[in-house]
């Protein structure tokens, strides 16, 4: 089929074989990416070191011909050098000034080890995840269209974290869990590396541009026009309220999360080819939309309860629209 002729979907989902080049087995985690990309959300990914986070995030901008920056938070990362900095020259009509952009001015933003940041500098990103967009020394500078950011935070390191507070956390749209592949796919990378393939170097491996901004444009658009039945939107205002509701939770979910669950539904609805939503994309998209938005009782947490059981019984016990 001629590039010309294909649909938006298509383009899309062809993102999904052209990240799969490089990245093996992580279906799940990509799926989620480009959906929040669909719905201009953010993605939190959670992993140990090795299981291809900052890959996937590479290979993902390349197939949609994305500019994209890998920015490594450190403790002495400063605010001015996520967003940019005024810069002072001199001139025959005397001194001027000139903002200098950050590395924030692109379309996929790699945050890498993002709690590894001080909260001040964490906090830099949080206008331009809400409101697209940079303020300094009053003047208003609009980030690209499309701008995502990935960030990654490693489960297993606490000493010399900082964990992001609860606000920042409720920018993200999802909070997807990176695992380490299963036996049949660790022998096929092995077996791609055996054959050559460098991890570093996507364009050799294949990787090429299938999408891009206008096919973006054609599905945001799509997937506004998704139907969400009122016993629908019933069920998702339902399940965050339970949140709020629930003995083992201290925290519960936000109205901004209800509505998160919401637009993430409808991605993954048009994702799927679908004219409207199901209870079966919310509850597909529950977890990782919701995870990041509760916080479970610390006497619980202790006990080993994890968020995800706690949504796990919410989603058994809310009555499921037919």
């Amino acid at each position: 089929m001629n590039d010309q002729d294909r649909s938006p979907i298509d383009a899309v989902l062809a993102v999904r074989s052209e990240v799969g080049k490089v990245v093996v087995g992580q279906d799940g985690v990509l799926t989620g990416a480009i959906a929040a990309l669909l719905v201009n959300g953010h993605v939190l990914l959670e992993g140990v070191p090795g299981v291809a986070k900052t890959l996937l995030a590479k290979s993902l901008a390349a197939a949609f011909d994305m500019q994209f920056t890998r920015l490594q938070f450190t403790p002495d990362l400063m605010p001015s050098d996520v967003i940019g900095q005024q810069l002072v020259g001199q001139s025959a009509d005397g001194i001027t000034f000139k903002f200098r952009e950050g590395p924030v001015f692109t379309n996929l933003l790699l945050a890498d080890e993002i709690n590894r940041t001080p909260p001040k500098t964490q906090a830099a990103l949080l206008e331009a995840m809400e409101e697209r967009q940079v303020s300094f020394d009053g003047t208003t500078h609009a980030l690209p269209d499309p701008f995502l950011v990935i960030a990654t935070q490693n489960p297993i390191e606490y000493e010399g974290t900082y964990p992001l507070p609860e606000a920042q956390l409720d920018r993200f749209l999802f909070k997807l869990h990176v695992n380490y592949p299963s036996l049949e796919q660790e022998l096929e990378m092995v077996s791609r590396h055996d054959a050559g393939m460098n991890p570093h170097d996507i364009r050799a491996a294949g990787v090429r541009p299938v999408a891009n901004a206008a096919d973006l444009a054609a599905g945001r658009a799509a997937i506004h026009r998704i139907r969400v039945e009122p016993a629908v939107q019933q069920y998702i205002v339902s399940l965050c309220r339970a949140t709020r509701e629930s003995p083992s939770l201290q925290l519960g979910v936000s109205p901004r999360g209800t509505t998160w669950l919401l637009h993430a539904a409808k991605a993954w609805a048009w994702l799927s080819r679908r004219e409207f939503v199901t209870p079966d994309e919310v509850k597909a998209v529950a977890k990782p939309c919701l995870r990041h938005r509760v916080m479970v009782r610390p006497e619980l947490e202790l006990e080993g309860t994890s968020a995800d059981s706690v949504l796990d019984g919410i989603l058994a016990t809310v009555p499921t629209p037919r």
